[in-house]
């Protein structure tokens, strides 16, 4: 057996390790929820374990059951390979496993959509981000939670162009979600009468980034664009504080996807100044204040936006299915479409498309002396309106 092979087998053993047999489960009661997230690698912070808790969370505060079924959470790790994330949800489907979430990196997320699609089994993204799982992929058992690539655009670039800052520079991740973002934040920019000056970019993993940040500091931009996220994000901004590029400088620094805890590894001495947008913050409504509360009484640390969603998808879904009074995915996404979204106090609704809408609030990192707390770590600096921040929806998908 090759070492590929011998690796996919091991994570789906460890899988049903984890869960118990499916098969011998396939013909119980229970409703279940599959959590397929990074475990080990770099977006296990911002999922993984994190991801499960809020999962069960939601679960819990469901009341348990649906349908006067049990409703259990089970969990797998997909290393962030596409093969063996639509393995094992080809698996979890064939077992009876209701719906699956959490989902990061783009290949990922896409291989088990196409999953889901081929199965008519609900699939709900909170990880993954491009625009395509509603312009071009989209499905009736599928949803997008995740904010997408257009609207971290919107989020970050219309509002600090229309601000002032009109000139922009790239340091770009070389891969598709890396691209897909510069391009959609070059059109924002350029529509709010900024320009585009230049850009760089860097692989997967790089460790050195001296070549990427003298590029950007040399160029004369007012804004340098990070299209990047994870830890190679975290590794560009430690090289950046060490550049003397934050805050109070003549040039700002500016996301697109940054998590929370991307944040707290980096300290606020280090991650001062960075602007970014996001539709969750723990601090911004009194429900996401509870929320994100009592998920550091568990996890020791506040929700990050992917976690928050994983929450949100699970409790639509189960709202959802006892509406529809069924376990029919297809039935199940159209009482999801049909109904509002609870997302800790913002206005929110899902569109026929799967595209789950509400505003996007751009922030920028604290400087040490302004937090209160541990985990206040953002100040609002702006917003973005739904209507702005998404695509219209594509007539394919209507």
């Amino acid at each position: 057996m090759s070492a590929t092979g011998f690796g996919r087998r091991a994570v789906l053993v460890g899988a049903s390790a984890l869960t118990g047999s499916f098969r011998a489960r396939a013909q119980d009661a229970r409703v279940r929820i599959g959590v397929l997230t990074d475990e080990s690698g770099p977006y296990a912070s911002s999922g993984g374990a994190g991801s499960v808790a809020a999962a069960r969370m939601a679960v819990q505060d469901f009341g348990g059951t649906v349908l006067g079924r049990p409703v259990e959470v089970i969990r797998a790790d997909t290393q962030n390979k596409p093969d063996v994330a639509g393995s094992i949800a080809r698996e979890w489907y064939d077992s009876g496993v209701d719906a699956i979430t959490d989902l990061p990196v783009t290949p990922v997320a896409a291989a088990v959509q196409q999953v889901a699609r081929e199965k008519s089994r609900t699939v709900l993204i909170t990880a993954a981000a491009v625009t395509e799982f509603t312009s071009k992929t989209c499905a009736a058992v599928s949803s997008h939670w995740a904010d997408d690539t257009h609207a971290m655009a919107a989020g970050t670039a219309k509002v600090l162009t229309e601000g002032g800052g009109k000139t922009w520079f790239f340091i770009t991740v070389n891969f598709s979600f890396g691209e897909a973002l510069q391009n959609e934040a070059a059109k924002v920019i350029e529509a709010a009468g900024g320009k585009v000056l230049g850009g760089t970019r860097f692989p997967i993993g790089n460790t050195d980034f001296s070549s990427q940040l003298i590029q950007a500091k040399t160029s004369g931009t007012q804004v340098i664009g990070l299209a990047s996220v994870g830890g190679d994000q975290v590794n560009l901004l430690k090289q950046a504080a060490e550049f003397g590029m934050q805050t109070g400088g003549p040039q700002t620094l500016a996301g697109f996807l940054v998590y929370l805890t991307d944040i707290h590894a980096l300290g606020l001495e280090v991650a001062q100044g960075l602007r970014f947008p996001t539709s969750f913050y723990w601090d911004q409504s009194p429900a996401a204040r509870a929320f994100g509360q009592r998920f550091r009484a568990e996890r020791k640390a506040m929700p990050t936006q992917n976690q928050a969603n994983v929450y949100a998808a699970a409790t639509h879904f189960l709202r959802g299915m006892a509406q529809a009074g069924t376990r029919d995915a297809l039935a199940i996404g159209q009482a999801m479409r049909a109904m509002p979204v609870s997302y800790f106090g913002a206005d929110t609704t899902m569109r026929a498309d799967g595209r789950v809408l509400h505003d996007l609030t751009l922030y920028r990192v604290k400087a040490p002396g302004e937090s209160r707390a541990a985990w206040d770590y953002l100040a609002p600096v702006g917003s973005v309106a739904a209507r702005e921040a998404f695509l219209a929806i594509s007539p394919a998908c209507t």
